[in-house]
């Protein structure tokens, strides 16, 4: 299917596009902006914002949505907090995004390698806002409560599509334990933000994504993001359709209209896009 003239965006990199790039490069950091294939790396980079990827660039997970490299996981880089920390500073972020691979390898699901970087920023740059974008830990709700109590400002899981869609889309995750997630960062701490987020163009049908939008809703999420799905490649789970802005507009103020506090929703959203937003 050939892409509608709304996916169309602006490509013009600025001098700041290449400082961003060649900091990450430097400092040996990975960003989910190139890993992942994102439409909207330019714009960010261009006005000083990335999310940043922990635990290495390759995940020990078989999404078949995902454009992440799978395989056999790197070394943890224990000067990775620091770096994080150093790069957040020199870009003077208000909002930083810190996201990862699924680490099914570790012990602790990478849970402690979050921590030391939260506590990386905070002790460089204590006023800027952090979200974490965290893997479903397998359920081990002792290693998310880690993270948690390091209190950064959002906690982040990604539901990624509706449930009769898990077994293809997501073999190796489970759609309730995702809602459990947010579920139990409310129960650990009742003050955090939740968010969660899901794409469209899989072949859910609208009943099927209000659905997913109540499910969350009654787990404790706060924010939802709702973007179009872009397969990054023919080996990869087949797109079944492309939706209207109107219908992801549609989506926003059922979603309102339901009670999250904020929806962010259109084809080019993606779950750190504008991220910041939520505190300005």
């Amino acid at each position: 299917m050939r892409k509608p003239e709304w996916f169309k965006t602006n490509s013009k990199r600025n001098a700041m596009f290449h400082e961003v790039g060649s900091l990450v490069k430097e400092l040996s950091l990975h960003t989910v902006c190139e890993e992942a294939n994102c439409p909207n790396r330019t714009e960010c980079y261009s006005h000083q914002t990335a999310t940043f990827m922990i635990l290495g660039s390759h995940c020990t997970r078989n999404c078949t949505f995902c454009n992440v490299t799978k395989g056999n996981p790197e070394p943890v880089n224990v000067e990775e907090p620091e770096n994080i920390a150093k790069a957040v500073e020199i870009l003077k972020l208000k909002h930083a995004v810190i996201t990862s691979v699924t680490r099914d390898d570790l012990s602790d699901y990478g849970a402690s390698h979050f921590v030391n970087v939260i506590q990386r920023i905070r002790e460089k740059t204590p006023r800027v806002s952090i979200e974490v974008l965290i893997p479903d830990m397998r359920g081990d709700w002792e290693q998310l409560a880690k993270i948690v109590k390091a209190k950064p400002d959002i906690l982040n899981h990604n539901i990624e599509t509706i449930e009769h869609l898990y077994s293809q889309v997501r073999p190796m995750a489970n759609y309730n334990r995702s809602l459990q997630l947010i579920r139990e960062t409310k129960i650990i701490d009742p003050t955090m933000f939740t968010k969660s987020g899901f794409m469209l163009g899989l072949g859910e049908t609208k009943e099927a994504v209000i659905k997913l939008m109540e499910d969350l809703l009654k787990a404790g999420c706060d924010i939802v993001t709702i973007g179009q799905y872009l397969p990054p490649s023919q080996q990869h789970f087949p797109l079944q359709a492309y939706i209207t802005p109107e219908e992801f507009i549609a989506y926003k103020t059922i979603g309102i209209q339901m009670g999250f506090k904020q929806v962010v929703s259109s084809p080019l959203t993606r779950s750190s896009y504008h991220a910041g937003e939520f505190f300005s």
